[in-house]
């Protein structure tokens, strides 16, 4: 027990006191007071300067309470568009794109062709229209013994790719190829008329022949009115009209042989 007592004295053993502690002054300006003196073997004076506590930067209290810290910034909850619950969204054929009232307009258009278009319905990229009438006169076609599913879908992109790049040279405000697809798709309305008549009738006579040639100018004649009101193209229907009889004169032959 006397080693390690003698130990420990030799561990602790230093000339500081605690009467020394009460007798000193700090100097905190750094004016070389008594803080600046060696102290237990360490020299003071080789630190950086010391900044006095009136020249730091006052702290904000802590305003909070435990574990609920305070927020500078509450974000703000998004609002979902439509609304929080199912009732106020959009019916499913809006968010497709689906008007049936705009498919109306545009079918009774075609069927009167001496109807005024509308040149904003026209405009639209409506694709729903043209594939049910292209399915209407394969299917007429398919009841007449002829199976050209593929001849109509092969020969309408064909021609809506060459109406697309010529209305594209001739105005001024371009085209879409969606609104050149859906025009020439709803202007084949009358040929599906032509395709029905030919599963009761035979078109290869004089009568035939004459319908099928009303028929195409119909067909011309709508899909040229249409471009011209949606493009503002005026004076040029006879320009536009040659080009799409072209293309449902195809149409016809099939409808015919």
């Amino acid at each position: 027990m006397s080693g390690f007592e003698n130990l420990n004295t030799d561990f602790y053993q230093t000339s500081y006191s605690i009467d020394d502690q009460s007798q000193q002054s700090y100097d905190y300006g750094g004016s070389g007071g008594p803080y600046s003196k060696q102290y237990a073997g360490y020299d003071y004076s080789q630190q950086g300067r010391f900044v006095p506590p009136d020249m730091m930067q006052p702290q904000q209290p802590y305003t909070g309470q435990i574990f609920q810290p305070t927020q500078a910034y509450t974000p703000a909850s998004p609002q979902p568009f439509y609304g929080n619950n199912f009732e106020d969204e959009p019916p499913l054929l809006e968010e497709l794109g689906i008007n049936f009232d705009h498919i109306w307009q545009k079918t009774l258009t075609v069927l009167h062709p001496l109807k005024v278009a509308d040149g904003s319905i026209m405009n639209e990229t409506d694709l729903a229209g043209p594939m049910v009438f292209c399915l209407a006169f394969g299917a007429t076609l398919l009841l007449a013994g002829k199976i050209q599913f593929g001849y109509v879908y092969g020969i309408s992109a064909i021609g809506c790719l060459g109406m697309f790049c010529l209305l594209n040279l001739m105005s001024m405000t371009g085209v879409s190829f969606g609104c050149v697809a859906s025009v020439l798709g709803y202007c084949l309305l009358p040929m599906i008329l032509l395709s029905s008549f030919a599963v009761i009738f035979s078109l290869q006579g004089m009568v035939g022949i004459l319908l099928t040639a009303g028929i195409i100018g119909w067909c011309s004649f709508s899909a040229s009115k249409i471009f011209i009101s949606a493009l503002a193209m005026e004076g040029q229907q006879l320009l536009v009209a040659y080009p799409c009889a072209l293309l449902y004169g195809v149409f016809a032959l099939i409808s015919v042989f």
